[in-house]
């Protein structure tokens, strides 16, 4: 039982460090390209419908956006931390597939759920960031499962 708590313990950590980059890269490029996916937009449009359909009051402003990315955080971190399902040494493949799977989602899905497709779609360079920066997430979160679980290494070098 010890080695199943450390192991999902492993696992959300490394979810949390792909999480944490997808949404530094997000908040990043944005402020500095017109091109950038606006995750934001669609994590606000999402929590405002939900909030309506629920009949409660969505926050506005600062408080909504600080909502969305609390939000993106956690449940990118969660969808990530699926990464504990691979063995170590399948962790690269299993983030691979994470990553373009959230990215090609993040594309895809927005239409069809009435969120809107400009924040990921505007551009043929907004589309490629958003299943890239969702893709270097996945390759975040592989890195750091198979570093917590003690299975990087550097050519000859073990670190374990």
């Amino acid at each position: 039982m010890a080695d199943l708590n450390k192991t999902i313990l492993q696992s959300l950590a490394s979810g949390l460090a792909g999480a944490t980059v997808l949404t530094a890269l997000h908040e990043t490029v944005r402020q500095f390209s017109d091109d950038a996916p606006r995750a934001d937009v669609l994590g606000e449009r999402a929590i405002k419908k939900v909030m309506k359909k629920a009949d409660l009051d969505p926050p506005a402003g600062d408080d909504l956006y600080y909502w969305t990315l609390g939000g993106d955080i956690v449940s990118n971190a969660l969808y990530y931390s699926l990464v504990g399902l691979a063995k170590p040494k399948h962790a690269l493949v299993a983030g691979t597939a994470l990553g373009l799977a959230a990215g090609v989602g993040a594309v895809g899905l927005p239409g069809p759920l009435g969120l809107g497709t400009a924040p990921t779609t505007r551009t043929p360079a907004t589309t490629v960031m958003t299943i890239g920066w969702y893709l270097v997430g996945g390759l975040v979160t592989a890195g750091a499962y198979t570093l917590l679980k003690g299975k990087w290494s550097l050519g000859r070098m073990k670190l374990s």
